[in-house]
Order: structure tokens, then sequence, then C-alpha cells
């Protein structure tokens, strides 16, 4: 792994006051060996995308989640960037994590 691209989305359900958020996980990006990982629509706000985002990585590669701290892999050299985009409306944020790009 050379790369760790996550790109989320965010939902506020103003009616009762929850955000949800889903996201697009790539492995180097633009590489030949890269690999997209989709997390889907779940309940989460502020930085939650990016724990959710471990959790998927672990899961797609068998590992524990402890495996993908982002501190330990950037000090292996892996490059990792983040993006949540907010006020997004609902359908596309469950779009967003659930069909291929």
């Amino acid at each position: 792994m050379k790369t760790l691209d996550i790109q989320a989305k965010e939902w506020f359900d103003k009616v009762n006051g929850n955000s949800y958020h889903s996201s697009v996980v790539t492995i180097d990006f633009g590489m030949p060996t890269e690999q997209t990982i989709l997390v889907p629509f779940q309940y989460g706000y502020g930085s939650m995308y990016e724990q959710t985002a471990k959790k998927a990585l672990a899961t797609h590669f068998n590992q524990h989640k402890d495996d993908f701290q982002f501190c330990k892999l950037r000090e292996k050299g892996v490059i990792i960037r983040s993006n949540i985009q907010h006020k997004c409306k609902k359908r596309e944020v469950k779009s967003w994590g659930s069909s291929p790009l």
C-alpha cells in the first residue's frame, strides 16, 4: 500500500438530529494495484467516517482493525488523504457508498 484516499459524504437528519455518512476508500489511487472499497450509508458524525474506513480496510484484508492505525501507516510511508463533503442530500450519501463509480 502506497496511498490511501478516503472520500466521504455526510447527510444531517434535521428531524432527528443525527448525521450519516458513506465513503469510497481507494488504495493506491492511479496505480496498477488500485483497489476500491465502498463503505455504505451509516450513522456517524465528525471523523467517524475515518473510523468506519479503517474497519472496512480491516475486513477487506481480513485483519484486525488496529492494524490500520493511520499513524502506523504513515510511519510506513503510506500517504493518507481524507475529506468529507457536508450538507449532502440523503439519496446522494446512500448512493455514494453503495454503487460502483
